[in-house]
């Protein structure tokens, strides 16, 4: 990877980008208030494209900055608290899931 690449940096660390349907779901930002932002220079963005629909990618970094500027800092630990959370359950989900096929397969392997 060099400079000239285009995942070079944040762009391309894992995490470090969200897009803009995240952005309005976990931080209760509009696509109007996105949309501003990048207007007024506040966020960068990259178009990404899927089957033809087009996304925007932002730096997570920088929407977390725009909502603790708008809303407060509270505001921004509470929402990121509760997409913690949120994802924590799913990935408890996933691994009940799990432990519940396992426990199945060891069984009918001891019949």
């Amino acid at each position: 990877m060099s400079p000239r690449d285009p995942n070079w940096g944040e762009w391309g660390r894992k995490g470090a980008t969200l897009s803009d349907k995240t952005a309005r779901k976990e931080y209760g930002l509009t696509q109007d208030q996105i949309i501003a932002a990048i207007s007024a220079g506040k966020l960068q963005y990259r178009e990404g494209n899927i089957y033809g629909a087009v996304w925007l990618r932002l730096l997570r970094r920088e929407v977390e900055a725009l909502v603790a500027e708008g809303q407060g800092e509270a505001y921004l630990k509470d929402k990121k608290t509760r997409a913690e959370v949120k994802r924590i359950d799913t990935e408890l989900k996933r691994l009940k899931a799990e432990i519940a096929e396992l426990e199945a397969r060891k069984a009918k392997l001891l019949r």
